[in-house]
């Protein structure tokens, strides 16, 4: 169709034009795509339609242009842009428009045959430093080049929306200034703690903490804007503990570039006794445990954990036990970061992992307990083998499928369960009594799960014989439990 002048192919799903899709339309002047599903243009492919004056592209979702995409429509008198996705343009893609150059260039008014009509409305521009460039371009548009509608608006950010590009003054780029009211912060075990750093930059920056625990140790970081161009963030610690003292480093960066600041938080033993709930005894206030099951296979789990004392007792030590026969299996691990895999797990049965301070017992709060599902047989009953359950609240695990879950009191353990979980293996494990809310407790979001169907071998029948018994404290294969 090499004699084609007009191409409309408005509200159609054209999401996109390849790069050769003009190249026979040599007498092409007007092309609309109004209403589609575009997302970028080969401006390249303009090259081969120069004599184009009309191109409409509007509602569609185009999020960028490029500084040179006009240079090949030489002429090109009306463009529309409306009702994209823009955010932020350079004043150079329209400063590198053929026509607007031409009128720019003494002794060639006479050359401009028409208006230049261009829409840009309907956009969620972000009118930062970034976009300074386009909105001195608006204020300054006179003749022959026409806006459709001169009254472009902010979207973003939040202290600008609403305003029109005529009333807003945007200043210039600059990276970040970062600062911090005390670079050394000092507290005692247990006291919580923020550390703030405040970042000036324009455009607004993204700010990111790292210390040396940050894969183990979470914490909150709340970021606000105090003015215009000033972001505060702050790192909330709860419950300082001497492993969290080390250095903090904030790093605000933008589009210009990086600033960091280091902040050193000191964490001094209490002098007083501890808090009730407390982890660690007072003999134990300077041991820290994380224990958690980071992978679990067909066949074992994967466990990992960070230990660290300051005490003489350099060591630690990890309990493996079962209930299957009340084997044990105890191995030696110094502190820092370390793993180890749990191999042939037997269908049914639980699984105790503690780690504790030298060659003291297992105390409570460093444990996790889980239960094995029961061996259908073949690979896809070994898939079921492994449902975690969480007791100790130590750590969160993934919950499979099918599985429905119950608030634990914490912190607890094996023993505290008694005799209906721990030693009466012939029995179906039974949930626990939902635990009352405490609203200081940190552990209240932790949770235990069990899977019904999955119970330790020889308590299918007891289990049938008990739901049966219960009636209608029993409906679709979930128990219901009551407050005590």
């Amino acid at each position: 169709m090499r004699t084609l002048e007009y191409l409309w192919l408005n509200f159609n799903n054209v999401t996109v034009i390849h790069l050769g899709a003009l190249e026979h339309l040599s007498e092409l002047k007007e092309l609309r795509l109004e209403g589609n599903k575009l997302r970028s243009v080969p401006w390249t492919a303009f090259r081969a339609t120069p004599l184009l004056r009309v191109l409409d592209l509007k509602h569609n979702r185009i999020d960028a242009l490029p500084e040179l995409a006009l240079q090949f429509l030489v002429n090109l008198t009306y463009l529309d842009l409306s009702s994209n996705r823009l955010t932020v343009v350079s004043k150079n893609v329209f400063l590198n428009w053929p026509a607007y150059q031409k009128h720019q260039q003494s002794g060639h008014e006479a050359e401009i045959l028409s208006s230049m009509v261009l829409a840009l409305h309907d956009n969620p521009w972000l009118c930062d430093c970034r976009l300074r460039g386009l909105v001195q371009f608006i204020k300054s548009i006179s003749l022959p080049v026409i806006l459709v509608n001169p009254y472009l608006m902010c979207r973003g950010p939040l202290f600008k929306a609403g305003q029109l590009f005529h009333e807003t003054e945007l200043s210039v780029c600059r990276k970040p200034q970062i600062s911090t009211p005390s670079a050394n912060v000092s507290v005692q075990v247990g006291q919580n703690v923020t550390l703030r750093c405040l970042a000036q930059a324009s455009p607004s920056p993204t700010i990111a903490w790292t210390y040396p625990l940050s894969t183990w140790r979470e914490f909150d970081v709340l970021t606000s804007f105090t003015a215009e161009d000033a972001t505060l963030s702050e790192l909330v610690i709860p419950a300082a503990h001497l492993v969290d003292r080390g250095n903090y480093t904030c790093m605000a960066s933008n589009a210009i570039g990086v600033s960091t600041v280091v902040i050193s938080l000191g964490v001094q033993p209490a002098q007083a006794l501890l808090a009730p709930r407390s982890l660690f005894s007072p003999s134990e206030s300077s041991a820290y445990v994380d224990l958690r099951v980071v992978k679990q296979t067909v066949h074992g789990i994967l466990l990992e954990w960070f230990a660290a004392a300051d005490t003489p007792e350099k060591w630690f030590t990890l309990y493996i036990a079962s209930d299957e026969a009340f084997r044990k299996k105890v191995v030696h691990v110094g502190p820092g970061i370390n793993t180890y895999t749990v191999d042939d797990l037997l269908p049914g049965t639980k699984y105790e992992v503690c780690l504790s301070l030298g060659g003291q017992p297992p105390r409570q709060g460093r444990c996790v307990v889980f239960v094995t599902g029961r061996d259908d047989g073949g690979l896809e009953g070994r898939e079921r083998l492994l449902h975690t359950t969480v007791i100790l609240c130590a750590v969160l695990l993934a919950v499979p499928v099918g599985a429905y879950a119950w608030a634990a009191q914490a912190p607890c353990t094996c023993r505290a369960w008694g005799p209906r979980w721990c030693l009466r293996r012939r029995k179906a494990p039974r949930c626990p009594l939902a635990a009352p809310e405490l609203r200081d407790d940190p552990y209240r979001d932790h949770t235990a799960v069990c899977e019904d169907g999955l119970q330790p071998g020889g308590a299918e029948r007891e289990g049938d014989e008990q739901r049966a018994g219960e009636g209608d404290d029993h409906r679709g294969g979930l128990v219901r439990t009551s407050s005590p």
